[in-house]
């Protein structure tokens, strides 16, 4: 059995596709492109794919991963090519790489950490740049989330493992790299924690993406990309 990691891309309008679109997009996409998939066991067969840590609906992502299990070897950029075409613009097959079928760590655990960049339209910067100066400063900053089940309280500062404003793109922007923690810290919570210590709203309706996932070196300060 072979066993390849695929990063891919949700950019454009995809990025308002639910995880559940996806995975039904992705499963057709491996039968039109004729990947030899290997199944689980049991009255209701499913293709082994193994998703980690799916970005929110309506962000955009650079960075999302995903590992499938092949019956027959295949040359990973086959497996690329065939599936970006199998696949709707918008949801883009970046790399594909082989990797160990047994003794590897679990892709969830190599993605402890993701780098966002919320870009802000036509904020004013300095109002901004002290918005994310107050919540690096905060201890804790509480939040709340609405769930099926009610309102969740979540400390969004505890998930910040690095956060400035950032205008040397386009569009002024917030970079911040957030812990994976349970519950995931989203984009929009980052937003509502710089609303609680500086109330700031944004003037514009503001586009988050998934730059990049990886472990966190904390000698550094910065993340490290998942490599193959």
């Amino acid at each position: 059995m072979q066993k390849l990691r695929v990063r891919f891309a949700k950019r454009g309008r995809l990025r308002f596709a639910s995880h559940r679109d996806f995975q039904r997009s992705f499963e057709r996409a491996l039968r039109r492109a004729h990947v030899p998939m290997a199944y689980s066991h049991g009255f209701t067969p499913h293709p082994k794919i193994s998703f980690a840590g799916a970005a929110p609906t309506g962000a955009a992502s650079e960075a999302e991963y995903l590992e499938i299990s092949l019956t027959e070897q295949r040359r990973p950029e086959d497996v690329r090519a065939a599936l970006d075409a199998a696949l709707p613009p918008g949801l883009d097959i970046v790399a594909v790489a082989e990797v160990a079928s047994t003794g590897g760590a679990a892709l969830a655990d190599e993605l402890a950490a993701s780098v966002w960049l919320i870009e802000l339209p036509d904020v004013d910067p300095a109002v901004a740049r002290a918005a994310v100066e107050a919540l690096v400063a905060a201890p804790t900053v509480e939040v709340e989330r609405r769930t099926k089940k009610g309102v969740r309280t979540i400390d969004t500062r505890g998930a910040v493992l690095r956060a400035e404003f950032d205008e040397s793109g386009p569009v002024p922007a917030v970079r911040c790299v957030l812990e994976h923690q349970t519950p995931t810290v989203r984009p929009e919570e980052v937003l509502a924690g710089l609303r609680v210590v500086a109330g700031f709203e944004p003037s514009a309706p503001p586009r988050s993406t998934r730059l990049a996932q990886g472990a966190w070196d904390d000698d550094r300060g910065e993340l490290v990309p998942l490599t193959w």
